[in-house]
């Protein structure tokens, strides 16, 4: 009986080296995504204790904001800045964690930028709670490497975590980090 034209004889290629490259760089994207999302936020060391610097800065208010006057809370510092486009992300992702979460102090450091540059950007993305770092101190006091960085100070004044980068799951980070402070 002949093939019919439906039917081929010859049998399947492998893939190309190429393709599995690409098929492993996937694979790689996804299991990245799994663990920032699902498996970072839950992996908190509380027992990692680090003294937090004794950081003043000047807020949008005009008030100061003194990292001391805040024993006896949990603090989240968000530093980030108005050109950084995964901070414009994580942002408002913090901001809503702070509206639900009153008890918690949240404060959005900007970091390397003038005031009216923050002010524009505060009130366009409606930021509560802003705190300048204009000189970009905090890059060396918390070791801000990237932007946005989340610093943890726990009640005593210790720094517990620092998450660097976009994480959608921040809100349950924030979280489970209060909750075992």
């Amino acid at each position: 009986m002949q093939p019919s034209s439906a039917q081929s004889s010859e049998p399947a290629k492998p893939p190309s080296i190429g393709a599995r490259v690409w098929d492993a760089l996937a694979l790689l994207v996804v299991a990245f995504a799994i663990w920032k999302i699902f498996v970072a936020p839950r992996s908190f060391i509380a027992a990692h204790r680090v003294p937090a610097p004794a950081a003043v800065f000047e807020r949008l208010d005009g008030k100061s904001f003194r990292l001391a006057d805040q024993r006896g809370h949990t603090v989240f510092l968000d530093f980030f800045a108005s050109w950084c486009a995964p901070c414009k992300v994580e942002l408002p992702l913090v901001q809503s964690w702070a509206a639900h979460n009153p008890h918690a102090a949240v404060v959005a450091v900007d970091v390397g930028e003038k005031r009216s540059v923050v002010e524009e950007y505060a009130r366009r993305m409606h930021l509560r709670f802003v705190a300048l770092d204009p000189e970009s101190s905090a890059r060396a006091l918390f070791s801000v490497v990237g932007l946005p960085t989340v610093v943890v100070i726990d009640g005593h004044g210790d720094v517990r975590a620092r998450w660097e980068g976009l994480n959608p799951a921040i809100g349950l980070a924030m979280t489970n980090a209060e909750s075992k402070l």
